[in-house]
């Protein structure tokens, strides 16, 4: 080997040498990490970072605290996070269909989607569960309609707040069904949930993890599920599919994003944990009992659904013209 060739490779061992502890501070969690929910406790992203963060707590070595910030749709603690130091310490774990949706419907958003939010990876999607109080005389999805048009504005759909993917999706169902009811905002879907438990609401449309419970235990009445196919734990419950209800591919989609200009290398580590996490037999379990599918992914992943969901609901809020206010 040549005198020339001899330095260079030298040179590139040196650069290595010198860049390996810059690359290894760079996925090294030095402090606790926050997974900020910005919903109420209770709901489908508090009950997904309460299973994740022991597990991730242990990957790093670090402290994994969950802290629910709710108000505004999920953009109270959206904001928080998109306004952290960029290290990768603060994490958000939430439903990005509110994310979506957000641009369209808040002129005023303090923070940026897709700037200011790094994604981590997709956590898992739940199908939506549209059920009522056992007051309302519906059993499928037919009679709930019937009912709807026989009493326009009797019925009341909680959600987990306005803009919320559940709210935009019960504006547009009554759009397409020719129905009027009033849509009432909650902080999170479990508020929203035991607001129809309690009868303070009629009818709520929301992710299968947080309401299916409510319905196997019979204080619900479910009437459609939406997804590809019946749950199991519902046999009897017909698809908005089979009911020829648009929006049947509505759900949640939940999904872990970080600080944006978060370094590469901190969020690839996020991945990998995250990764394993989701991969192991006790969590898919979990998800799966609550009705939903773990969707593993990469951070590219989450940053392509979000640019296309951004459009596409975009356009829902802006043909139903749904304002905030």
């Amino acid at each position: 080997m040549s005198l020339r060739l001899l330095k260079a490779a030298a040179a590139a061992l040196a650069l290595c040498s010198a860049l390996a502890p810059a690359l290894a501070q760079a996925q090294t969690f030095e402090r606790p990490v926050r997974i900020v929910v910005p919903f109420a406790p209770g709901g489908t992203s508090d009950i997904l970072a309460r299973l994740i963060s022991p597990k991730l707590s242990e990957a790093i070595g670090q402290p994994v605290v969950v802290e629910n910030k709710p108000g505004a749709a999920g953009n109270i603690g959206a904001d928080a996070v998109a306004k952290a130091r960029p290290d990768g310490h603060t994490l958000l774990l939430m439903d990005i269909g509110s994310l979506a949706v957000a641009p369209s419907l808040f002129p005023d958003l303090t923070y940026d989607v897709q700037k200011d939010l790094a994604p981590v990876g997709m956590v898992m999607f739940g199908p939506y569960v549209m059920a009522v109080h056992p007051s309302v005389p519906a059993k499928n999805v037919a009679e709930l309609v019937a009912y709807a048009k026989a009493n326009p504005g009797k019925l009341a759909v909680a959600n987990s707040g306005v803009g919320a993917l559940n709210h935009i999706t019960a504006v547009a169902l009554a759009r397409g069904l020719g129905i009027d009811w009033k849509n009432v905002p909650y902080k999170g879907g479990s508020a929203a949930s035991r607001a129809v438990v309690s009868g303070e609401s009629t009818v709520i449309i929301n992710g299968a993890t947080a309401t299916l419970p409510f319905v196997t235990n019979k204080q619900l009445v479910g009437i459609a599920v939406t997804g590809d196919a019946r749950l199991p734990a519902l046999p009897d419950v017909e698809t908005f599919k089979e009911a020829k209800l648009p929006l049947a591919d509505a759900g949640t989609w939940q999904g872990l994003l970080t600080t944006g200009k978060t370094p590469p290398e901190m969020v690839a580590r996020l991945n990998a944990e995250l990764q394993k996490i989701l991969a192991m037999p006790d969590i898919q379990q979990k998800i799966a009992e609550q009705g939903g599918s773990v969707r593993p992914g990469t951070p590219d992943d989450v940053k392509s659904w979000l640019a296309t969901n951004i459009e596409s609901w975009g356009g829902i809020v802006r043909a139903a013209d749904i304002k905030t206010n």
